[in-house]
Formats: structure tokens, sequence, C-alpha cells
């Protein structure tokens, strides 16, 4: 979502392209064009001119060293202050109680239930908790249904009452039974509202009042750029919640309310939401965010999605197939369903730094995978087994059976006999030793 800020910070920097050290004149310049990218990303005029005030003084205050040339110290300075108007660091949720109770609160259409449910899991997952959610919009008709099957899908049980309107009952009930059956967490899915509904947010400020919860989140869809800021502020100001959740943040945003809402609110992003995959919700790293703006990747992020999708015990025994030439296109296969896993396949590479820039004009989905999916699933448990069988009919049948044609058959072997010898001489540590010769 911040690919447009990206390019436009990027313009700003090269201003000082070539300078041999900071003045206030090439400064002013700079930091004048970052404060019109900050408003073309939707960032509110106070805000945008605050964050430049802050970057002008820094930068006027430098002493430059020989070594550092004054772009990479203007890119520093902004790094350090993106974060820090985003908060500066992560901040966990409160769960601890008896049972500990997270309302989720927001308007309508922000994604609050799909929300409830991916946050469901990711205590569930992340914490090892059990987790009760609690269906108390009584106004949408799918809602509870919705909530349902997103609960059946992650294991975990939906409280509902039948019949009952009142969202402060169902929630103390839900708590209640919580209690009775040792569930340490409750999720509170709520109607969504209007801040200007004065009706509806008397009830939401009541529900608050009778459940005292733990953690209140407020849940807003980041495609709303500056009036989320201001819908925050407006539910701050009667439910005083504990942090804010960013969702639809894989929509064609500007990133104006990531970029503002702590400043304004004064009240953290806790979590960011993309996509309707419950496993798309990720704790938010101001510090990150704004290594991905100013296009340093984020492989820290990387490398956490791969460890909460790869066992390692498999990668144990894969490590060990590999060393032995025993990797196979069921192997093969696997691989690209953990990958799959993880996210987005762009995304995911976007956070390889340098890479996010390079793919930005090109189409990447998980779908890239469907035909190389189809293609191993056409062949026998023999022939995955050992692709040296594969002659040319049994080729040509894949080949019919997959969908597919045999020059994207024949690609398919070739691509993976080459991802084997890789990996081989990764597992076997060969790659370091042709790395210690070409050293010599």
């Amino acid at each position: 979502m911040f690919e447009n800020l990206s390019e436009r910070l990027e313009r700003s920097f090269k201003i000082l392209k070539g300078e041999g050290k900071i003045t206030e004149i090439n400064v002013a310049e700079t930091v004048k064009d970052i404060r019109k990218a900050l408003l073309d990303a939707d960032v509110s005029y106070k805000v945008a001119k605050e964050f430049c005030d802050k970057v002008k003084d820094k930068a006027m205050g430098q002493n430059v060293l020989t070594a550092v040339k004054p772009q990479q110290m203007m890119v520093k300075i902004v790094h350090d202050e993106l974060a820090a108007f985003m908060g500066g660091g992560s901040q966990d949720i409160n769960v601890k109680g008896n049972p500990g109770v997270v309302l989720v609160a927001g308007l309508n259409g922000s994604g609050k239930t799909t929300f409830s449910a991916k946050l469901a899991l990711h205590v569930k997952s992340k914490k090892g908790m059990k987790v009760l959610l609690a269906a108390c919009d009584t106004f949408r008709p799918a809602a509870i249904d919705q909530l349902k099957v997103l609960g059946e899908s992650i294991d975990v049980p939906v409280y509902t009452e039948e019949g009952e309107k009142d969202p402060i009952r169902i929630a103390k009930n839900a708590v209640a039974k919580a209690r009775a059956e040792g569930i340490p967490v409750v999720i509170v899915d709520t109607a969504g509202r209007l801040a200007v509904d004065q009706q509806l947010m008397d009830e939401i400020s009541a529900l608050h009042d009778a459940l005292n919860p733990t953690e209140t989140l407020f849940v807003v869809d980041a495609m709303t750029g500056q009036d989320a800021v201001e819908t925050a502020k407006a539910f701050n100001d009667r439910l005083d919640f504990d942090g804010v959740v960013l969702t639809k943040m894989d929509g064609d945003t500007r990133g104006g309310a990531a970029l503002s809402i702590k400043a304004v609110v004064g009240k953290p992003i806790k979590f960011v939401s993309s996509g309707e995959k419950l496993q798309t919700l990720d704790v938010f790293h101001p510090d990150r965010i704004a290594d991905r703006i100013l296009g340093m990747g984020d492989v820290v992020s990387l490398v956490e999605k791969a460890q909460e999708q790869f066992d390692e015990k498999q990668a144990r025994e894969l490590k060990k197939k590999l060393a032995r030439d025993q990797f196979t296109l069921m192997d093969f296969y696997n691989q690209i369903q953990q990958v799959k896993k993880m996210g987005n396949i762009k995304d995911l590479a976007g956070m390889i730094p340098g890479v996010g820039k390079a793919i930005k004009d090109i189409d990447i989905d998980n779908d890239s995978f469907k035909s190389i999916e189809a293609i191993i699933l056409s062949m026998t448990p023999a022939e995955r087994e050992n692709p040296d069988i594969l002659n040319g009919s049994r080729r040509k049948r894949i080949a019919d059976g997959s969908g597919t044609s045999l020059p994207e058959v024949n690609r398919l072997l070739k691509q993976f006999e080459g991802t084997r010898k890789m990996m081989k001489t990764v597992a076997t540590g060969g790659l370091a030793q042709r790395m210690k010769g070409f050293r010599r």
C-alpha cells in the first residue's frame, strides 16, 4: 500500500544526491518535497507539517560524518521519525483476566467479524490460549452465521443466543460461560455503527461499561484514509479504546491512516489485516513499516512468517533427504504449500530489500502455482518419487490430465532438477566450500 509514497520519498532524497554536505537550503528543498509526498499519501497537513519540522530540526543539527553522505543521513532521519510517528515499537494486547475480554468495535463494513476470527486464531496459535468468540452483532442478519462458520474453520467455539437482541446480556453470559469452563480469553464481536448515530454509540459505550474489557480495539478500514483518523477520534472520545486495527491493507490505499492515527489519536496501531484468509493478521511494527516505506524490505517479518509455517522436525528430515539426493516432486509440492501459507507471494517478495521496487508492476499471485500443482498431482506416486521414469508418453499423459501442455511439463521437470541440485549443494555445505575456494 505504500508503493506511491515510497517512490515519492525516493525522489525527495535525490535532491541531496551528489551534495557534499547538508545545508539549510538543500534540507529545506528536500523537506518541502517530503511534505508534498506525505500530503499525497493522505496524511493530514498538520501531521505532515509536524513530521517535516522534526525532520528538518534533526537534519540541521547533524554533524555529517565524512563516511556518510547527506542523502544517507536524511534517509536515516526520516526512517526514525516515521517509526516514531507510528508509535515507535509494537504493542501487545492485554488478555489477562478471569477471563480476559477483548471488545471489538468499529464502523459498518470495516471487517470486525473477520478480524475477530483472525484475532482468535492469533491468540490460540501464538499465545497458546483457548478462546471463546461471542456473537454480539444483533443488527446484521448474517453476522452470527458468519462468525459461526469462521469459528468452526479454526476450531474455536462461538457463543450465541438465538432470538436474544440485547448484546450486553449476550456478552455477559459469554463471559460467565468462559469463566465456568476455564476459557481464558473472550473476544466480543459487536455491531458496526456510525459515529454520528447517537443511539448506537450509546449502546457500544454501555456495552463497554458493562464488560469493563481488558482490551478494547477499534477496527477501521485503511482505505478510508483521513476519514479513518477522524472516525477513530470520535470513537476514542466515547470508548477510550486501547488500540487500533487497520483492515484491508491490501487495497488501493495511500497509507495516510497508518501514518496519522497514532499522532492524531494518541493510541497505537496494534494489528494490520489484509485479505480474507484468517492467517493474514500481522502485529504492527512501526520500525518495520518504516523499512518497507523506504525500500529497505522487511527481512525480520519474512523470517518470522517462515518460522511459523515450517516445522522444525520436517526441516531436519528434508535436509537429510537433500543430502542423500532423495528430494522428490512430492517434497517440492509440499514446500510450495508451506510457502503459500505464509501469505501473498508478491507481498512476501516485497519484504526482500530491493525486490519490492523491481516487481512493482509485475502481477504475481498465489494462482501462479496452480499449473505446477496440477502437473504434480496428475502424476502417479511412483512418478513423483522417481521423475527419471517420466518418458515421452508419460509426460503427454500428465499434460493432458493437468490441463497444461507438454512444454509446461518439461519446463517444470527442468526447474525441479535445477532446484534439487541447488538445494543439495546448500544442504551438504558445498556452497560454503565453493565460496571459500572463490575467496582464495
